[in-house]
């Protein structure tokens, strides 16, 4: 009689805890107590709000500061063209590198929420820093008189550089963790929620792009009307309601736990197979050494199925006799699971889609330098108001603004009916997409650019770095071109290094994507450095002196669009070959 008693209540017990694994998320996060996170009461679209609140300031906040530096360089600081360009982009490109320290901070130590946290605090500071540098009189840099501009003194540009910098490290925390954190939100196990995670980073990147439109408008308008100081004053404010915004919606949250060093995972499998270069991997792949428990070894990591390619990491997951016989499997350094040296081959398998962002990175990076270096030259007057040549930054954000519906509305639903994909494009057929829109991008700023020079030829202003009358709004078309290929390109890129990064390697890959942009933006310094030097030689003006009416901006955006033509082709030829990630 106790025996059915007892196996009634082994019964129920089973089934009152099937019940609940229903009601927890299927992907292993936990909520803010530590306790696995319930579907209803977490996650979803209703943390959104407040990672959408936290986004648009953050961005609203970095742009106020981005969109229009390259004119407080110049004006202020009294830098020649190439050389605020260079500083831009070079800190740009740093703000994309310092994700890779938040990273391997998230993934392995903090993980991704104390991360944000931790490192706004520090973007906060560098915000305030800068905002003195251009408030209190002793270390902003002195005016122009007449023609003669004083450079700006050692402790002037140290304070600058300095805050200017500790905003890169900032942006370090942030940027890597904040659209996987979000993404995270949605649990991959549940079909529906999947499907929305797609939205998600449309709206993500929506948001990012609402705080960049207020920016490249009111903020930069500020800058230029109302003084510096009150215009890097209002973006430090509104890091500061970015970081409240984020904290207001911790009890919303879902969290995944850190799963330890991802460098130390991908060097351990190198060493292991290096251990045992001399033994042959088995044919049947569930001989390779892989954990008996349903979960991966690796703490908030699903388990990843074998694949055929890079075979020579196989041999980390071989089990020798001698492990065979002790039946001791402890040493990572000596044998890895299946799921270790798959995270490895993921990332070696995703390089060359990652190598072919960088092209576009570097046409990126001309938005917010060339572009408004062409700008200066032209008509920016309409009737007695007069635009800041950086503000035509707001015809990208007002392309992306209306892509991102379009596409997510209307483009992916009659995608899908011919594709089967959920999402409509696969994320490789979007980035493509992108691809080949910048390319039409900087062929629409060369032509400008021609006309540009044609002008000044005509009206002879050749040797007189003043604005020729032709209205600035003729640089909308490749403002608008560059905001759908972000779209496309960067939005895309968000999605598949997410989607196929391993479980506990996502915020390193979303490093390793912005990764992209700091590239990019080296590159553009280099490309602008090269060409520089190529073209002064003999005494020649070049083709980007500091009166580019002298110049030939038009060649440097015609050797821009034909390798990025060069890289589309590189690119297609690696996706086709791209394999998809594979879990278990």
């Amino acid at each position: 009689m106790d025996s059915v008693e007892d196996d009634t209540s082994l019964v129920e017990q089973a089934l009152l805890e099937d019940e609940w694994s229903k009601q927890c998320t299927g992907d292993g996060s936990v909520d803010f107590k530590g306790e696995p996170a319930l579907k209803q009461n977490t996650g979803n679209w209703r943390a959104f709000p407040f990672i959408l609140g936290n986004e648009c300031c953050e961005r609203l906040a970095y742009f106020g500061i981005a969109t229009n530096l390259v004119t407080y360089l110049t004006a202020k600081l009294h830098e020649g063209n190439v050389t605020a360009a260079r500083n831009v982009t070079t800190w740009q490109g740093t703000c994309c590198l310092t994700p890779l320290i938040g990273a391997v901070l998230a993934d392995a130590y903090w993980g991704r929420y104390w991360t944000i946290a931790i490192f706004s605090t520090i973007y906060f500071f560098g915000m305030c820093t800068l905002t003195l540098s251009t408030s209190v009189p002793a270390l902003k840099p002195a005016e122009c008189v007449d023609s003669f501009c004083p450079s700006a003194s050692p402790t002037q540009y140290t304070v600058f550089f300095f805050g200017l910098y500790l905003i890169a490290l900032g942006t370090g925390g942030i940027k890597p963790c904040v659209s996987s954190f979000g993404a995270d939100q949605f649990d991959d196990s549940d079909p529906k929620e999947r499907i929305k995670k797609g939205s998600f980073f449309n709206w993500f990147y929506f948001s990012i792009n609402i705080g960049a439109l207020v920016s490249s408008s009111l903020i930069v308008w500020i800058q230029d009307n109302a003084g510096w100081g009150l215009g890097f004053g209002i973006p430090a404010l509104f890091m500061g309601l970015s970081i409240l915004f984020f904290f207001l919606g911790t009890p919303l949250y879902r969290f995944q736990k850190p799963g330890g060093s991802p460098i130390t995972r991908m060097c351990q499998v190198v060493v292991a197979s290096f251990r045992k270069r001399n033994l042959e991997a088995p044919v049947d792949s569930s001989l390779l050494y892989e954990t008996p428990d349903k979960s991966s070894a690796i703490e908030g990591s699903r388990k990843l199925e074998h694949s055929d390619e890079l075979t020579y990491l196989d041999k980390a997951a071989v089990v020798s006799d001698v492990e065979s016989k002790r039946g001791d499997y402890s040493d990572p350094w000596r044998i890895c699971t299946v799921t270790q040296v798959e995270e490895l081959k993921i990332l070696i398998r995703m390089f060359p889609i990652w190598a072919t962002g960088i092209i576009f990175s570097a046409v990126y990076a001309q938005m917010s330098t060339m572009f408004v270096e062409q700008g200066t030259l032209m008509d920016t007057s309409v009737g007695s108001f007069t635009i800041p040549p950086a503000s035509l930054s707001t015809f990208d954000v007002i392309s992306v603004i209306f892509w991102v519906p379009v596409y997510d509305r209307i483009i992916v639903p009659i995608a899908r009916k011919f594709t089967g994909k959920e999402r409509g494009f696969t994320e490789l057929q979007r980035i493509g997409i992108g691809l080949f829109i910048s390319v039409l991008c900087m062929s629409a700023a060369a032509l400008v650019e021609i006309k540009r020079l044609q002008l000044a030829r005509e009206l002879g202003l050749v040797d007189k770095a003043i604005a020729v009358p032709l209205s600035v709004f003729w640089q909308i078309p490749q403002y608008f071109l560059l905001g759908a290929a972000e779209v496309f390109t960067f939005i895309g890129n968000l999605e598949f290094f997410y989607d196929q990064s391993p479980d506990a390697m996502r915020t390193l890959c979303s490093a390793l994507s912005l990764l992209i942009s700091s590239l990019g933006n080296y590159l553009s310094s280099f490309i602008l450095t090269v060409v520089s030097y190529l073209t002064t030689q003999g005494g020649q003006t070049g083709w980007i002196p500091d009166n580019l009416n002298e110049g030939h901006l038009d060649y440097f955006f015609w050797l821009l669009a034909g390798v990025s033509f060069l890289n589309l082709l590189v690119y297609s030829v690696f996706a086709t070959r791209y394999k998809q990630k594979q879990a278990s």
